[in-house]
């Protein structure tokens, strides 16, 4: 990797500011700019700007959401921040990923972003997107700043993110000016932009902020149908990259758990913008632990490999599906026996979801079967399925809820009020994981000692629908059976 060329970031400058000098690296390998350089490096370009540009697609839905928004605070400042590049080490970057409420209010993906819905005298707001403009030609910028241009790559003018966006663009660098001379109620997206919280650090308050942060969550709980069609082949991109596992676990077995993960992130790379999460390469005893992302443990034929991934699309959206695996392609008749019984779960939690329905009930469905399969396993001795369920006594070996809401973020919605979440009704165009399963630890001497290191779990998304629900992870087969004869044609 090619060493930047400047002390940090540099201040950078619209296209139409005053030149400012760009800092010299005090141990970088050449030597100061001549004013030769200067000159002919300010020269000889030739104009990019692209003039036939349209809005992207969600650019329609994203004015609907903002309008939303300015509906539910009328008369406020609303400042929603895209977050700002976090350092991995030293002067190298974690890939930016834009703050999920600022991606579903604007398309934008961006660093440094900053969406302002501004009041207007009707009632309304005028919505405003503060970006960063083109590179400075003029000091110099787009190719002595490590982040210039000719560094990170072209960015777009405020123009062309106009005709992108369909909203007005302004320079970010002028931001700040604005909110420090802002008046009025303010409410703030905390988290993402210490900028712009010290900005407006005596003009917000963390009460109402946290306000404007619930609502934000609970708005995505409905998806639309651009959010939809992006979930849905988020699960199809997925399906495509179990199959790739499928077909590479031989490679695997000679190798280690990362393999897994490399082969599956090769797809999600192709199909997508990365994973959505980290992705959990569960072979043997590691299936037993609820996120296991080390992924550097043994692959060996006879044990099982729970594996939990999903592609995240270019517009980021993530699947999050999970299917647990025979190594060599056949469960053994203890295996299937356990398989089994997460698979009833399933299909009882499944069952649940519909318009209508009371959130909990796909949950509680599915972990009253997982219940009676255990009791009649013998493990609670004589007691009662009932009581072992609302004792929770089943917990030990379920230890989780059977699934979340899905979207921009793999645990969507996450701050929305227990009351709208967990304990609300499911509404056409949820979107939710179904997963239950059991986790019988190495070491648990409650449970025989065949039971001991087996993690089993399913995993899909499910789409409440008008008149109940439809998988949107169909393609990857479920039953035992079926998972047995799908590994068979993939590896033949």
């Amino acid at each position: 990797m090619t060493e930047q060329p400047t002390e940090g970031r540099a201040p950078e400058a619209s296209e139409d500011a005053a030149a400012k000098p760009i800092p010299q690296r005090k141990n970088g390998l050449t030597a100061a700019v001549s004013e030769e350089l200067d000159e002919n490096m300010r020269q000889g370009w030739a104009d990019t700007e692209r003039h036939e540009l349209e809005p992207i697609p969600q650019a329609a839905h994203t004015a609907r959401r903002r309008a939303e928004l300015s509906a539910r605070f009328p008369g406020e400042l609303l400042v929603v921040p895209a977050g700002n590049p976090k350092v991995r080490a030293n002067d190298t970057h974690y890939p930016f990923r834009p703050s999920s409420d600022y991606l579903y209010l604007t398309g934008d993906q961006t660093e440094d972003g900053v969406l302002l819905l501004e009041p207007s005298e009707d009632g309304g707001h005028r919505a405003l997107a503060y970006l960063r403009p083109r590179s400075n030609r003029e000091n110099g910028e787009f190719w002595l700043d490590g982040h210039g241009e000719l560094w990170d790559g072209r960015r777009n003018s405020l123009t062309e993110n106009e005709r992108l966006l369909g909203l007005p663009c302004r320079d970010v660098h002028t931001l700040e000016r604005r909110l420090r001379e802002a008046t009025g109620p303010i409410r703030l997206l905390r988290g993402y932009d210490e900028g712009v919280e010290a900005a407006l650090r005596d003009k917000v308050t963390a009460e109402r902020d946290e306000e404007f942060r619930v609502f934000l969550s609970e708005q995505r709980l409905v998806k639309d149908e651009f959010e939809i069609a992006e979930l849905r082949y988020a699960c199809e991109a997925t399906a495509r990259g179990f199959e790739d596992v499928v077909r590479n676990l031989d490679k695997a077995v000679a190798t280690s758990e990362r393999y897994i993960e490399g082969t599956f992130f090769l797809r999600a790379r192709v199909e997508g913008n990365a994973v959505g999460y980290g992705t959990i390469c569960a072979a043997g005893e590691h299936a037993t632990i609820m996120h296991w992302v080390r992924n550097d443990g043994d692959v060996r034929p006879g044990e099982l490999l729970l594996f939990d991934a999903g592609v995240e699309t270019n517009n980021f959206y993530t699947a999050d599906l999970t299917r647990t695996l025979p190594i060599d392609g056949t469960f053994t008749p203890f295996q299937r026996r356990i398989y089994d019984a997460v698979y009833a779960a399933q299909e009882a939690g499944i069952a649940a979801v519909k318009p209508g329905a009371a959130y909990r009930d796909f949950h509680d469905a599915a972990q009253r079967v997982l219940a009676e399969h255990l009791v009649s396993w013998g493990l609670f001795g004589d007691r009662t399925v009932d009581e072992v369920f609302e004792l929770g006594l089943h917990r030990r070996w379920t230890l989780t809820g059977t699934g979340h809401m899905l979207g921009l973020d793999v645990h969507d919605c996450a701050v929305a009020r227990t009351e709208t979440y967990v304990n609300g009704t499911l509404e056409p165009g949820m979107v939710l994981t179904v997963e239950p399963g059991l986790y019988f630890q190495a070491d648990d001497l409650t449970v025989p000692a065949e039971y001991r290191g087996i993690g089993i779990r399913i995993e899909d998304d499910i789409l409440v629908t008008e008149d109940g629900n439809e998988s949107l992870s169909s393609a990857l087969p479920r039953r035992a059976d079926e998972i047995e004869d799908w590994m068979a044609r993939l590896r033949a």
